[in-house]
């Protein structure tokens, strides 16, 4: 247990290093390609170009750091081979803007390939019964890849939110992982992930001095979504299926939302706005750094949530679930509030050196 444990340390170590050196270099890379981001429309709060692209950063930690700590198995190969194309997509979209119709096409196509290598969402467990889905294993499983590659790009729309909401969900899949004694390949390709997250942080959190961009938001997506569909929503536990959705709740309820709120105004599905959670946040008057500190709450909650539901403490899960919800429902008070907010010392504590001159969001392309 031991040295496993150490092991999944020199992995996340690994890979994090790899993707912080690595971004300063994709970084002078989306210069020269052109890949920048021009603040267009009210939905891009940054006032000055920003590169994207650093999503290959991301890729580069995790495909580096898997071929060196991690077995072939049939959950790398798609990573490998899926993540790639997902990433290639990525990057043309982040240099020449593709339809969007045609990107969620390609998206489609690339979510076969985990189910050619035998990882489908085949069964959850409810009450202790288990219910199989038969023919519609494959349906349901492409459903949930993509749906959750676009709901991790979805909420790429400030500094360090996608990133951070992904680096959070790895790291409660990796408890999730531990707690259910999966197979150590599966635990230490979490936490390969994680690192890659972390790894790129630095350089994303508000002022951002780069954007993942498309290449980053969908490559985390498919990878987070292959590695739960092949992990967690194969456990034997009283209610298999909560684990996930919790883990991914926060991303995946703002996605039904937007989606629904597009079509009901007769717009595609597809349209870009600013009505996600993290733009109301910002119109009711908190800032960028405010924002981003409350969603990684709400979504670190959840993740505890899920790791209690592994545990089968289902109780306990939700008594955490409905604390946290009253916890946010008084802290979006107090933070609302110019004058309680200074009050709590949220303004001293996330933005000591008064710097919202300067600061910029990552861009909202939904």
């Amino acid at each position: 247990m031991e040295s496993n444990f150490v092991y999944v340390v020199l992995a996340v170590i690994c890979a994090g290093l790899i993707a912080f050196t690595s971004t300063p270099i994709v970084r002078v890379l989306a210069y020269k390609l052109g890949a920048i981001d021009v603040p267009k429309d009210n939905r891009r709060m940054h006032k000055t170009p920003i590169p994207r692209l650093g999503g290959l950063a991301i890729y580069l930690g995790f495909t580096l750091t898997t071929v060196i700590f991690c077995n072939l198995s049939p959950m790398l190969k798609s990573i490998w081979l899926g993540g790639t194309l997902i990433v290639i997509v990525g990057v043309l979209d982040d240099i020449f803007r593709l339809n969007a119709w045609l990107k969620f096409i390609l998206q489609i196509g690339i979510a076969f390939i985990p189910v050619w290598q035998k990882i489908t969402v085949s069964s959850i467990t409810i009450a202790g019964k288990t219910l199989n889905f038969g023919a519609w294993s494959v349906p349901i499983t492409i459903l949930w890849i993509v749906g959750l590659t676009n709901a991790i790009n979805l909420i790429d729309g400030l500094d360090g939110l996608s990133c951070g909401v992904s680096a959070i969900s790895a790291a409660s899949l990796l408890i999730c992982s531990i707690l259910l004694g999966q197979d150590p390949s599966s635990t230490v390709l979490t936490a390969v992930l994680l690192g890659s997250c972390l790894g790129f942080l630095p350089f994303n959190t508000n002022p951002a001095k780069i954007f993942m961009g498309d290449t980053g938001a969908l490559f985390l997506g498919f990878a987070l979504s292959v590695i739960s569909a092949g992990g967690v929503l194969k456990a034997h536990t009283v209610v298999s299926f909560l684990a996930p959705i919790s883990i991914f709740a926060l991303p995946l309820f703002d996605t039904a939302f937007a989606i629904l709120r597009r079509v009901i105004h007769g717009k595609s599905p597809f349209a870009p706005d600013r009505g996600h959670l993290h733009h109301k946040l910002i119109d009711m008057g908190l800032n960028q750094k405010q924002t981003v500190a409350l969603l990684y709450s709400i979504c670190g909650i959840l993740g505890l949530s899920a790791a209690l539901f592994t545990s089968e403490h289902l109780w306990k899960a939700g008594i955490v679930i409905v604390s946290g919800l009253i916890l946010f429902a008084v802290n979006f008070c107090i933070m609302k509030n110019p004058d309680t907010r200074e009050k709590a010392g949220f303004d001293k504590f996330l933005n000591p050196n008064n710097n919202e001159k300067n600061e910029h969001t990552e861009e909202e392309k939904k």
